[in-house]
């Protein structure tokens, strides 16, 4: 229900995308006039223009948007507009109140929020608490940073139980009251430094999912970044895959404090970052009263989102495993700690400048060969030298077949890139697409679920 204390005479909503058109339908319900403002060129924006159109809502698009100098009462920024832009500056700079469209929502929806944060891992732990949550009969939908804006959800008829929300660093630049029953911290890494000045200026923006707890709220958080949970307010519950924890990982099982309570082996995840994953589950529905039966339930047929450590096939007993959203250094690195077995490697993509020696550590163990791809193979070989012998393919069919080749009996074949795409591909979708592809046909496994053991 529309809490109508919030109600304006103008609201301006920034962005044009699908997070502001459902931020603009929201609004309307709160003030007679709705402005959004978009700096894109109104040639491209006409589609979204007939749909702002359609809901009431007027539009300034292309160079005006910087220059709005109407009364207003308060923005509501998009989360992938750049507060530094002169689009928010304008407002920011008059004094008027910008918040982001998780706050906006987060006002007018009064069951509990599961917030979601990290650098990684933040879909597939989204997509898990929404299947307890519904495991558990609650009527519960994911939302956010996961592709369906907060604001849809809290204009659906039907009234929710409970919200998984992913929640990115630029969801909560622009929070004030957003006030999750249990907050969810995976990790943390370097990433987004072209939004951010600072390594620090990073981690203040995801700290800021814990600005407004109290008592009655519940802390979820990985051991290694615990203490950036310290004097919150409210309770903490920790885990760790490899270290200490409230929840634990060992044999295949997750313990809580010591007791195994979850057969990770029994499910279809694969990698031990998965495992933490599933801790993070665990520990809200601890903190709800949903206990591990439930979630047993809930992820005994669970798939991880498309290109993330997903299983796509076996090829003469080598299990195959799609990891193409490893865009990053910390994704691959997490991808290759997870793993208990050394595997055969497929890596590389577009050269964005990283430098690949930052993970010669993570190779050791992990990595029996690498089979390196795209532009940065010949720099990627040339880093890793001494670590982890290489391979150069010319492309992602050709990598596989030397991976298999270079594969012992029963070894995993990862694909996991570590960089972006798209020298070969359209983006990481079509690279893991590709990927399953060329598995398929070269294929022996049925789709059978993998043996318990």
């Amino acid at each position: 229900m529309v809490d109508q204390r919030e109600r304006a005479g103008c609201i301006a909503v920034l962005g044009a995308g699908r997070s502001g058109l459902a931020a603009a339908a929201l609004a309307l319900k709160l003030a007679p006039r709705v402005v959004v403002l978009d700096g894109g060129d109104p040639a491209k924006l006409a589609k979204p223009a007939a749909c702002f159109a359609a809901l009431g809502a007027e539009t300034v698009f292309g160079p005006g948007a910087d220059r709005f100098c109407e009364a207003v009462d308060y923005v509501v920024q998009s989360p992938g507009i750049d507060p530094r832009q002169p689009i928010v500056r304008q407002f920011l700079d008059r004094g008027i109140p910008v918040i982001g469209e998780i706050e906006f929502a987060s006002r007018h929806f009064q069951a509990p929020v599961i917030a979601i944060t990290g650098t990684n891992g933040k879909t597939t732990t989204t997509e898990m608490v929404g299947a307890m949550l519904r495991q558990a009969g609650w009527r519960a939908e994911c939302a956010g940073n996961y592709g369906v804006p907060f604001s849809e959800i809290v204009l659906r008829e039907e009234a929710q139980d409970a919200v998984s929300l992913e929640v990115s660093s630029f969801q909560l630049e622009r929070i004030e009251r957003f006030r999750p029953k249990v907050a969810i911290w995976l990790n943390f890494a370097p990433d987004h430094m072209d939004r951010y000045e600072t390594l620090e200026e990073y981690r203040a923006a995801k700290a800021r999912i814990f600005e407004n707890l109290g008592p009655e709220d519940r802390i979820v958080i990985q051991t290694p970044i615990a203490s950036y949970a310290e004097g919150r307010g409210a309770p903490v519950t920790t885990f760790s895959a490899f270290g200490e924890g409230d929840y634990t990982y060992a044999g295949g099982w997750i313990l809580r404090r010591g007791e195994r309570i979850f057969d990770f082996a029994a499910t279809w995840l694969r990698g031990v970052h998965n495992a933490e994953n599933v801790m993070a589950v665990l520990a809200a529905g601890e903190a709800l009263g949903i206990g591990p039966d439930v979630v047993t339930e809930a992820l005994r047929d669970y798939r991880a989102p498309a290109h993330r450590c997903e299983l796509v096939g076996e090829i003469a007993g080598h299990e195959c495993i799609n990891d193409s959203k490893a865009t990053n250094l910390h994704a691959l690195e997490s991808s290759l700690r997870g793993q208990l077995e050394p595997v055969v490697l497929i890596a590389g993509g577009k050269n964005k400048g990283l430098d690949f020696t930052e993970i010669r550590g993570a190779l050791q163990g992990k990595v029996s060969h690498a089979v390196l791809i795209g532009e940065t193979r010949e720099r990627i070989a040339r880093d890793w030298e001494g670590v982890v012998p290489c391979s150069l393919a010319d492309s992602l069919g050709d990598a596989l077949d030397e991976a298999l080749r270079r594969a012992l009996p029963r070894q995993t074949i990862l694909l996991s890139p570590g960089t972006s795409s798209f020298d070969m591909f359209t983006g990481y979708e079509d690279r893991g697409d590709s990927f399953r592809r060329e598995v398929e046909g070269r294929q022996t496994f049925g789709g059978a679920k993998p043996e318990i053991g």
